[in-house]
This record gives C-alpha cells, sequence and structure tokens, in this order.
C-alpha cells in the first residue's frame, strides 16, 4: 500500500513548504504575508476530504484537462503536502513567536542580517520547539492517508474492504488497526528519541 511512501513524500515537502510561509509571515512584504495568511486561513478552515476532491478534479472542471491516473497520485501527494504544510506553517510560526526579541536584537548589535539571524540563530531554537507539536500533526499525517480511498487509490483501507466485501468477514480490519498502531508506535518512539535527543532544556 501507499499509507508510509505517502506519509513520507507529504511530510518532506510539508516541511519545505511550512518553513518558507512561516518565514514569509514575518517578511517586510505586506502583500506576501497577506497570501501566506489566506492560504493557511482556507487550508485549516475545510476538510483534507474535500481539498482532496478539488485538487484532484479542478483541472478537469477549470481548465477541461483530461485527468489521467498518474495525476491522481501527483493530486493526493499535492493536496496532503498543501494541507500540511499549512499546519506545520502555524507551529513553526508560534515556535518563532516564542524567541524573545533580545536574541534579534543582540544579533542585530553583532552585525547579522535578518536572514543570517532567522537561519542561523532563531530556526534552529524553534526547531527543538517544535517537535513535539510536529510529532502528533506527523502520526495524524499518517492516520489521514487512509482517505486516499476517495480517490480509489490503493491505500490500507481500501485493499481492506475489498478483503472484508469479498470474504465477508471483518478480520481485515482488525489487522488494518494493528498495522496502523504498529506503525504509529514505531513512529511515536522515533519522535520520542528526537525529541529528547534535541530538548530545549538540558537537566
Amino acid at each position: 500500500t501507499m499509507t508510509i511512501p505517502l506519509t513520507l513524500v507529504s511530510f518532506f515537502f510539508a516541511m519545505i513548504i511550512a518553513v518558507a510561509v512561516a518565514l514569509v509571515q514575518y517578511a517586510n512584504v505586506p502583500v506576501l504575508r497577506q497570501i501566506a495568511r489566506f492560504y493557511i486561513w482556507v487550508i485549516r478552515g475545510t476538510p483534507l476530504m474535500l481539498q482532496l476532491i478539488v485538487v484532484y478534479f479542478a483541472p478537469y472542471y477549470v481548465f477541461g484537462m483530461k485527468i489521467s491516473k498518474s495525476y491522481r497520485m501527483i493530486a493526493v501527494i499535492l493536496a496532503f503536502v498543501l494541507n500540511y504544510a499549512a499546519y506545520f506553517a502555524e507551529i513553526f510560526r508560534g515556535g518563532i513567536q516564542s524567541i524573545s526579541r533580545g536574541q534579534y536584537e543582540g544579533a542585530k548589535v553583532l552585525g547579522f542580517t535578518y536572514k543570517q539571524t532567522m537561519w542561523h540563530i532563531i530556526l534552529p531554537q524553534v526547531v527543538k520547539r517544535v517537535i513535539p507539536p510536529l510529532g502528533n500533526e506527523t502520526i495524524t499525517l499518517l492516520k489521514d492517508t487512509s482517505l486516499v480511498y476517495i480517490l480509489a487509490m490503493n491505500d490500507l483501507m481500501r485493499v481492506t474492504r475489498a478483503f472484508v466485501q469479498r470474504d465477508f468477514d471483518t478480520t481485515p480490519f482488525l489487522v488494518a488497526g494493528i498495522f496502523y498502531l504498529v506503525c504509529t508506535a514505531v513512529l511515536t518512539k522515533i519522535l520520542t528519541y528526537v525529541e529528547n535527543r534535541y530538548a530545549v532544556y538540558e537537566e
């Protein structure tokens, strides 16, 4: 199934976009700030399932483009990346806000530019602070991949339903549940290690 690959790919690209969107909200360009905030508002205010449908069918209904099988995968990844990038961006924004203004002023006194201050002083601290909430969202991302069944993608839940309908036995649902539990447990272990490894406050 595509559950784990979709989770990993979506997480990777969502993180890149999230950092950019978070930084844009602090840029001295009002138009970009408003675009970033509007994007976050739209994404957070609509269900992921609706976003999947819109991203998949928009090329056909808006531009009259033919939807190919290969585009189905692209649409799924795009929808998940855009959705989670918005949530990740808000987490990063909160992390940036948690850094005291004194550090910005200290960097300015030392001759750092705004870009150097963000990349070399602020963001390294932010990453440590946002690991726990990012971990929670990543676990949610793993479970949300089950929504791709609405586009007839061969994810775990679609395959499970096929077995249940074929054999008239609900055991596959139990197996699917165990699979998600195992994946979540492994992911939690990894995230706990990372969180402890980069803890903000050392004992």
